[in-house]
């Protein structure tokens, strides 16, 4: 049995519960829109966590909205989905034993970060798993880490969270997360422009990316309701696009997951991506950041 999922918090506490539960063999970290766009093959042993729904899966667990992008599950599929703060909390509820419950904080945390309902200490002086959280966060701009993922899965059903910041490869991390900061939110001010209520932050002219905290942006442009952050994806033939409602400025009503489905992306209400074909990149951001000020 495989589990495929997506290389986050939440995708790592997933991993964690799915693994208590059920008898894992390999665990495959992807990007959602590999599953929309059928880049993935999907095998019928397959466990889906964090991504949207693929019929040829065995089980699947989800909380995004569902789009018209993606595939509709069938009434009668294995899983659980529901809108819920986090994919980890939807599968702590299917399985519901006694096995899980204590990594109720894990998961706890786990809903804050992935529904970034989170405080200004948060932010600049993180702890925990939510420390933890930023080292492993795509978004955080630390590279590759399928081993690590490996390691914190098991990791995290053996050891405190006091045990696992003591590991040599997160001390590291922390260590390179800190060390970036100040160039991190140099560039951050450098790219970024306000129009009207959108802060629009585009890295694709620096390489390589510092590594940071995506929600600095935020305390650096508190008049912004919400964010629209551009670099390039994984190969330089497609460019991402992130977007997210301000996490202390929290007055955007645009369903976020629904409007970037129209781009062949997905999300929840406050928050999601897409992947832009680089030819016509530009004029899609330039439609998104229009939606975004209406």
């Amino acid at each position: 049995m495989r589990l495929i999922t997506r290389g986050d918090l939440d995708g790592l506490t997933s991993a964690v519960l799915i693994s208590e539960m059920e008898t894992i063999d390999s665990i495959e970290l992807i990007h959602p829109q590999d599953i929309t766009d059928k880049r993935f093959i999907v095998h019928s042993d397959d466990v889906l966590a964090n991504l949207p729904y693929h019929p040829n899966c065995l089980m699947w667990f989800d909380h995004h909205l569902l789009t018209d992008s993606n595939e509709k599950p069938p009434d009668n599929f294995k899983g659980m989905y529901r809108q819920a703060p986090s994919t980890a909390r939807v599968i702590l509820e299917y399985y519901n034993s006694p096995k899980l419950q204590r990594f109720d904080t894990l998961v706890a945390e786990t809903d804050r970060m992935d529904s970034a309902t989170l405080n200004v200490d948060d932010v600049l002086n993180p702890k925990d798993y939510i420390l933890l959280g930023y080292t492993m966060d795509p978004r955080t701009g630390l590279g590759s880490f399928q081993d690590y993922f490996l390691d914190l899965v098991n990791a995290l059903r053996t050891s405190t969270i006091a045990e696992i910041l003591n590991m040599p490869e997160v001390v590291k991390r922390v260590e390179r997360i800190k060390t970036e900061w100040e160039m991190f939110q140099e560039l951050t001010l450098q790219h970024s422009r306000m129009v009207a209520n959108v802060v629009v932050t585009d890295f694709r002219k620096v390489s390589p990316i510092p590594i940071g905290n995506r929600f600095l942006v935020y305390i650096l442009f508190p008049d912004a309701n919400v964010s629209v952050r551009i670099h390039w994806g994984p190969n330089k033939t497609q460019v991402a696009v992130v977007v997210g409602h301000a996490i202390f400025n929290r007055t955007c009503k645009i369903t976020v997951g629904e409007m970037l489905s129209e781009y062949g992306g997905g999300g929840h209400f406050g928050a999601g991506s897409a992947l832009l074909w680089e030819e016509s990149a530009d004029q899609a951001i330039e439609e998104i950041i229009r939606k975004l000020q209406s």
